[in-house]
């Protein structure tokens, strides 16, 4: 879903130079995501480490993020074709947890980092 307005309060990566919205800011199990440009991620020993390359992404004082053990799974299945809630379907799978419980987990993370930068909403 795509809306046209100009609204000067959402954050810059969601606005056109013109000050349009380029995407709903709300995320949904529909929306589909992957990591942003502005940021790599590697995985050392057992954990991910996330860098932003791009002055801006993440918060001032954070420059390396490091993921728990249910942001990793998430982290993981994020890969621009899968939907959120396909990543709810895999993680069901793979752990004893409610459905509704787990795409709280999978919604708020992805609201999270998309609102830092680190992951990018494919429109």
């Amino acid at each position: 879903m795509m809306f046209v307005v100009c609204d000067e309060q959402l954050p810059r990566r969601w606005r056109t130079k013109e000050g349009r919205s380029l995407v709903d800011p709300l995320v949904g199990l529909s929306t589909v995501c992957l990591p942003s440009q502005d940021v790599v991620s590697r995985k050392i020993e057992d954990t991910i480490v996330i860098v932003p390359l791009a002055a801006g992404i993440g918060d001032a004082d954070d420059e390396l993020y490091t993921l728990n053990e249910t942001a990793q799974a998430i982290w993981e299945r994020l890969d621009g074709v899968r939907t959120l809630g396909d990543v709810v379907v895999a993680l069901a799978l793979e752990f004893d947890a409610r459905r509704e419980e787990l795409e709280a987990h999978v919604v708020g993370f992805a609201s999270a980092m998309i609102d830092k930068g680190i992951l990018a909403v494919k429109v």
